[in-house]
């Protein structure tokens, strides 16, 4: 999955070599990044940070490196074709991309807290959320 996430920015306007090292440096990335969640102790339990934002910075900067007008004569060269510049045009994009969700997202979650809240009470995390909250139980065992 983390290739195919970091591929995908770059998807027609790099060839097939190029394709297989973003693929390639994008699992030993996102492989590193999932195994960091515990050390800096955010909540992703989907591993979202590690895989997407991790693996989608990684491809769009790829795109800059190794983007070739052989792949596509619409597109630009990268860095590595001799076009620095796309590789500036890549960073200012996923700069602008993570300010516009970090922004967005904590305007989403000051609104969402405002209203509902972010977080159960403890007693009903303990109850199990099926329960506090759906009113049913998801599993039903019987002795």
């Amino acid at each position: 999955v983390a290739g195919l996430v970091a591929i995908t920015p770059a998807s027609g306007y790099v060839g097939p070599g190029a394709a297989i090292v973003i693929g390639g440096v994008a699992g030993a990335l996102c492989y590193s990044a999932v195994r960091m969640k515990s050390r800096f102790g955010y909540d992703d339990a989907l591993d979202v940070v590690g895989v997407h934002a991790v693996g989608g910075i990684w491809g769009a900067l790829a795109t800059g490196l190794f983007a070739s007008v052989l792949v596509n004569a619409a597109g630009a060269n990268g860095l590595f074709y001799g076009n620095p510049r796309q590789l500036f045009i890549q960073a200012t994009a996923v700069v602008a991309t993570m300010a516009f969700s970090f922004i967005g997202s904590t305007v989403l979650l000051k609104v969402t807290d405002a209203l509902v809240g972010l977080r159960v009470m403890d007693e009903s995390e303990q109850v199990g959320l099926d329960l506090s909250e759906h009113e049913e139980a998801a599993y039903a065992f019987e002795a």
